[in-house]
């Protein structure tokens, strides 16, 4: 637990002691903090979608096969995280580290690479407790190892689930070959958030150049769909009902095309295993983040999954338009699934006082 000391004290120095007109950062952050209210009473918001990354991972892979896959320098934690939450209204986020590139860790690097990654993260919730909690991003590769590191996450460090990619060099996590993890997710009641990069186990190598970044506007939400879907007609739902898992990006493309899913299992040719109709599974198991950045895509995406499987996402440090005042400027939602969007629903998942 050294490294996680000294990370914490790190945070300390960081966060305290440098003075704004007098004023402390912190101070002056909690003059310009936006305050939310639903119906004339303040609620808590609670970001799922919210990035970090830790360099003290790059000694670690330096000389190994992960070189120079390690994060860009907008997702280190420090004081700019907490003015962006602060002047866009977020209460809470939910860290995660993504893209997922220790998959192809060995099991030895992989432990070795986890634990830094969470106690980093540990540290800097630790230091900041009404703020941030933490998702720990186990090694999925190695099933057993993710298991007992989502256990060891949740049970010593305070973190409160986990993210995952929707793939493992190719293979969607929805066999049994991953059940272990999935076992003690759903032994521990926690949450899962997956997080795609760009479908590359189902777009051919070039499918997505464009002159725009196709790869995040189409694969990302094109990977959710595929990894949804498993979860759904490869019966992982079915094998752990307990299990409660939230897409990025709205969840992907399945709530919007819910339609042609739902009819595949009466269709002649398919072999379902599933035990109940997709359409159950997105009200009871699956939840979506609100970036779908329209009125209309909020509204379809409630009418298909329930307010009760709708989260709020930020996707911060990438400035996408934020969903708060969406949500908030919605007519077709009561002041009560407002406020399970915005944050009552991650508050009961994510175990927020």
């Amino acid at each position: 637990m050294t490294n996680r000391r000294n990370f914490l004290k790190t945070v300390a120095y960081a966060t305290a002691g440098t003075f704004v007109m007098g004023r402390s950062v912190d101070a002056a952050a909690q003059a310009a903090r936006r305050e939310i209210s639903v119906g004339g009473r303040r609620v808590k918001v609670v970001d799922i979608h919210a990035h970090c990354g830790f360099r003290e991972v790059d000694d670690l892979i330096r000389g190994t096969n992960l070189a120079g896959h390690n994060v860009s320098a907008n997702r280190i934690l420090g004081p700019e995280r907490l003015q962006w939450m602060d002047e866009r209204g977020i209460d809470v986020q939910a860290l995660s580290v993504n893209q997922y590139w220790w998959y192809a860790a060995d099991e030895d690097l992989a432990r070795r690479l986890i634990r830094v990654q969470d106690e980093g993260l540990a540290a800097w919730c630790d230091a900041h407790p009404d703020r941030f909690v933490g998702l720990t991003s186990v090694a999925l590769q190695h099933p057993d190892l993710a298991a007992e590191q989502l256990e060891h996450a949740v049970k010593n460090l305070g973190l409160r689930g986990a993210s995952i990619g929707g793939h493992v060099a190719g293979e969607v996590p929805s066999s049994p070959r991953f059940d272990p993890f999935w076992a003690k997710a759903e032994e521990l009641g926690v949450p899962i958030f997956m997080h795609p990069d760009g479908a590359k186990n189902v777009i051919r190598e070039g499918g997505l150049d464009a002159r725009v970044n196709l790869g995040n506007i189409i694969g990302n939400p094109l990977e959710t769909t595929v990894f949804f879907s498993h979860l759904i007609f490869d019966g992982t739902l079915d094998r752990f009902p307990g299990l409660r898992i939230c897409g990025a990006h709205g969840g992907g493309f399945l709530p919007s095309y819910l339609g042609r899913t739902e009819v595949t299992c009466r269709r002649g040719g398919a072999e379902c295993i599933n035990k109940k109709r997709p359409s159950e599974y997105l009200k009871t198991q699956l939840l979506a983040d609100s970036m779908v950045f329209s009125a209309e895509g909020l509204r379809h995406l409630v009418a298909e999954m329930g307010a009760s499987q709708v989260v709020y996402g930020s996707d911060l440090p990438f400035m996408w338009p934020d969903t708060l005042d969406l949500i908030l400027d919605a007519t077709f939602l009561s002041n009560a699934e407002k406020e399970a969007i915005l944050g009552g629903n991650l508050m009961r998942l994510l175990r927020i006082a």
